[in-house]
């Protein structure tokens, strides 16, 4: 320990020397920031010393440096798509700071016929100059140009881009897939700060939570760089949040809208308002954002087999019928939702002087998702339970047989918060406080960061009641349904009562991140300008999970569906077919308003085995440092290279549970587990200027991708009433991946792009679920890691407003763009422990593609945007029979904006018009396992801006 302590003691004082020895020179600085006539920041813009050949790129805020400035007189030059150039004069002093301020004029702009933006130099032009300057490869959208899209959502927005698909959740984008790696394959980070996630079993970060007008930028960085965490197997994802402006600016939007699926309301209003004192020095931002949307969906599922036995007089041997699959369990499901996102954002900095700035940037983001849900199960009696004469086949087909029939609803205790629905309380919350330094030619900036996720769950309740029926089953199993043979079984008074449960969960991720950057000047190739830099990160998380259960009898007066208060929630427009009605179920007012706590009326049971297995808690340290040097090999090439170490310990503990014979608890018993790895992540990326607009880039990178916490804790459950064992697994190892990608890209004067690309990635130790059976005949249940996968495929995008056509045609623009994917899974092995081959890598969709159409004049504006996503395998099951795909989907949206002035316009959107449901199917295509309808969305409203 003392050799450790020594070692770390000699690292920082020879960061320290180095520190200071760069820190004086006798030449100077400048530092600089780049706006447009309305105060607004320029981003990724090319800023030139032409005399001395140096030239850097402005951030995300504006801002550039040059250090190891000669004295004496320059003329910067900036570079910007859809602009002329633009010069400014500077006087450089032997060490000490100049500042200048620069301001690209929409005067300047050189196809005046071309309407760039709404007002300044528009989202496109920001989003596609900082894509064209970044070193690695990147994609970048922009507030304004989401603006362009109907998407409330910054989930809805990223599925734009090129390579990105998105899961989705009652008809919202929420998880996001890159290049498809599954979401827990890829980093989120808020303003560079890993975003904690509020989901139980995994790492996934619900970007449907973040309203998408409280983001500036989303940077989707396929290629990472040394500089950035290496937990982003499929890419990076970095939202970055507004920062204070030059001068006054405030923005308000005001709006409305209907659910077509209910005709309820769609309420939305946002605001900002930002300023700058008088000397500059501070700056502050403050926005908020609120969103109510009452709706719900139609939802349909099933699950299938290809096996069938009945009892032909002997329970211990019993007869089977060659029958083709069909779907032993039949469920539909009316769902009834209002979703409350309330978001705010105050971000400040204090500009001490040229040198030493501070910032502070947070983020709360509140979401309440209330539920009713009403679902009538069928379950097939087979086995022992059924008879030679309770079934018929007819051409191989099962179409008729006694069911098992339950009817739930589901709902939450009558008060305030709940108001007799399930409220799932979802809020992320994140503080950064961070500074940029300049000392010498040293530049230093610094962050720490804490944020935090969680999702409540409190009082959530379910009653239930059941029958046994004679039911018929369509042979069509692409619309799968149940019905019963005589319709008078579906009386209520044989409908016995059931259960009612009452449910509490609580999940928490907190996430404290802190790291330092050095950067110096450095000449490694003696071709000009280069960098040197090196760093260093500590993340450390903590996710538990608090989950509990209880089962409530009544003591009497309850026997019968015909005892409560009921209503029929049959819908003749439900979405999946006229065929499908719900029918009676208990009213969400009648199960929150029961006093399950009165022991005269109740009795409560608790159930540990509902949800013992699922509570754990882990904690994660990640400490990591990087040496990395950005350099030209010519006037042309340039290549960033560098190394990233990152060493994990993984603490957790959970919970082994058994349950007898019988079904019955029978035990339980908190294991620990622990376990520590360490990854050397090097990386190269070449970027080649072809010519000034035409860009080459190569990358090869090495990420990586932590296992699912609820894999890694050690729990287990033995089941011996079913005979299955559920396991986790302490020792799983990450999934590595060496990616290799190259990319061309040519950009338009009148601001635009054409792309194309092919990438590559070897990846090693994938997680997934093993099935297998032991020697006592059970079936296990266990992640295991694969052997390896390979995934490769092409990226072409194309973005440009046709300004090149007659007439009124100039206003027409197009955005288009295509990923072709394919993959390969090994060591994947089914309940057999056989390999199964010809696998593709879950997640991973074969073809995605965009496109939209749109028109922009001085005051009007419309677009319609298509998103496509190909079918893709899900989940693996034992076999390639219970394999789980995530079926097709193509959504088409359009919107469409009016300006009166600068100032006010008034927008409309209509979504979702194909009414595209969210669909899964079991081994082939026509065996659906859900279906689930949302229907189309229009919203309205008028903005607001003052620059």
């Amino acid at each position: 320990m003392k050799q450790l302590t020594g070692f770390k003691l000699a690292i920082v004082t020879w960061f320290v020397a180095l520190f200071f020895g760069f820190a004086q020179t006798g030449e100077g600085t400048i530092q600089g920031t780049i706006t447009d006539d309305y105060g607004i920041y320029v981003p990724g813009a090319s800023v030139m010393i032409k005399s001395l050949n140096k030239g850097v790129v402005s951030d995300q805020d504006g801002k550039f440096t040059f250090v190891n400035v000669p004295a004496g007189d320059y003329t910067i030059t900036v570079k910007y798509l859809g602009f002329e150039d633009t010069e400014a004069p500077v006087t450089v002093t032997a060490n000490q700071t100049v500042a200048v301020s620069i301001v690209l004029s929409s005067s300047n702009v050189e196809l005046e016929e071309v309407e760039v933006t709404g007002f300044g130099l528009g989202g496109q032009a920001r989003a596609l100059n900082t894509q064209k300057n970044n070193t690695n490869i990147t994609n970048v959208v922009s507030t304004e140009q989401i603006g362009k899209f109907p998407d409330a959502n910054i989930g809805d927005a990223v599925k734009r881009i090129p390579g990105i698909t998105m899961q989705v959740d009652q008809g919202e984008a929420r998880n996001i897939i890159v290049r498809g790696m599954a979401p827990q394959l890829n980093s989120v980070t808020l303003n560079g700060s890993r975003i904690p996630s509020a989901e139980g079993d995994n790492r996934n970060v619900q970007m449907d939570l973040i309203p998408s007008d409280m983001i500036q930028t989303i940077e989707v960085n396929k290629a990472v760089t040394p500089d950035m965490d290496g937990d982003a197997l499929g890419g990076s994802v970095n939202l970055i949040t507004r920062s204070a402006p030059q001068s006054f600016r405030l923005a308000a939007t005001l709006g409305s809208g209907i659910n077509f699926i209910n005709d309820k309301p769609v309420i939305n209003g946002s605001f900002l308002v930002g300023d700058r004192t008088k000397n500059g020095k501070f700056g502050w931002m403050v926005s908020a954002s609120y969103n109510d949307s009452d709706f719900g969906s139609d939802n349909v599922e099933a699950e299938w087999t290809d096996e069938f036995e009945y009892n032909n007089g002997d329970e211990d041997n019993l007869e089977s019928v060659d029958v083709n699959p069909y779907n032993n369990t039949y469920e539909l499901r009316t769902y009834l939702v209002q979703r409350i996102r309330r978001s705010f954002s105050a971000n400040f900095d204090y500009k001490f002087n040229d040198n030493n700035t501070i910032f502070f940037k947070s983020m709360y983001n509140w979401r309440d998702d209330r539920e009713n849900r009403y679902r009538v199960e069928y379950e097939i009696l087979d086995g022992e339970d059924i008879g030679p004469n309770d079934f018929s086949v007819v051409d191989g087909n099962l179409l008729s047989f006694p069911a098992e029939t339950k009817r739930q609803t589901k709902g939450g205790i009558n008060n305030n918060r709940n108001k007799n629905r399930r409220l799932e309380d979802q809020r992320m919350q994140n503080y950064t406080l961070g500074g940029n330094h300049l000392f010498g030619n040293v530049k230093f900036d610094w962050m720490a960061a804490y944020a935090k996720a969680s999702e409540e769950r409190l009082n959530e309740r379910y009653i239930e009641f059941e029958s046994e029926l004679m039911v018929s089953r369509t042979a069509q199993s692409e619309y799968p349904r149940y019905a019963p043979l005589n319709q008078a079984d579906l009386a209520l008074d044989n409908f016995e009562f059931g259960e009612i449960t009452e449910e509490n969960q609580y999940t928490e991720e907190e996430d404290f991140n802190m790291f330092a950057n050095f950067e110096l000047p450095a000449n490694l190739f003696g071709k000009g300008d280069g960098t040197f830099k090196f760093g260093a990160r500590g993340r450390f998380k903590n996710k538990n999970r608090a989950n509990g259960f209880i089962e409530y009898s009544p003591i009497a007066g309850l026997e019968t569906m015909a005892d409560v208060a009921t209503k029929d929630y049959s819908d003749p427009d439900f979405l999946a077919g006229s065929q499908y009605q719900a029918g009676y179920f208990a009213t969400a007012e009648y199960l929150g308003g029961l006093n399950l706590t009165n022991t005269d009326l109740f009795e409560g049971e608790d159930v540990p085995d509902e949800y013992l297995t699922a509570n754990f808690d882990v904690t994660e340290n990640v400490y990591a440092g990087y040496v990395m040097a950005d350099q030209k090999l010519s006037d042309k090439l340039s290549v960033l290279f560098g190394i990233r170490l990152e060493s994990t310990h993984i603490e957790s503990t959970g919970n082994e549970l058994t349950l007898d014979e019988d079904g019955d608890f029978a035990g339980v018993t908190a294991v620990n587990g622990e376990s520590t790895y360490t990854n050397i992540l090097p990386g190269v990326h070449f970027k080649y200027n072809a010519t000034d607009n035409t860009v080459l880039r190569f990358a090869w990178t090495n990420t990586l991708a932590r296992p699912n916490y609820v894999d890694l804790v050690p729990f287990s459950e033995i089941n011996r009433e079913d005979e299955e064992i559920v396991l986790g697994n302490p020792n799983l190892d990450p999934a590595k991946s060496m990616n290799f990608d190259f990319m061309a890209e040519h950009y338009y004067k009148s601001v635009g792009v054409i792309s194309g690309g092919v990438f590559y990635k070897d990846i090693r130790d994938f997680a997934y679920t093993f099935v297998t059976e032991n020697e006592e005949g059970y079936e296990v249940y266990q992640p295991m890691n694969g052997d390896n996968a390979m995934v490769y495929g092409a990226e072409v995008s194309f973005q440009r407003q046709l300004d090149f056509l007659p007439g009124f045609a100039k206003n027409f623009g197009v955005y288009l763009n295509y990923t072709y994917l394919n993959s390969d899974a090994k060591g994947i092995r089914n309940e057999d422990g056989d390999e199964r081959g010809d696998l593709e890598l879950p997640g991973s969709s074969p073809n995605m593609f965009n496109a939209s159409l749109s028109y922009a004049d001085k005051k009007l504006s419309a677009r319609l945007s298509g998103n496509f996503s190909d079918a893709y395998l899900d989940e693996l099951g034992g076999n390639s029979f219970e394999d789980r795909y995530y079926d097709q989907q193509f959504f088409l949206d359009f919107n469409v904006n009016y300006s009166f002035t600068k100032n006010l316009s008034m927008y409309a959107s209509l979504n979702n018009i194909t009414n595209q449901p969210l669909r899964y199917y079991q081994g082939v295509s026509s065996r659906t396992m859900q279906m689930e309808y949302y229907e189309r969305r229009l919203t309205f409203g008028v903005k607001y801006n003052i620059f």
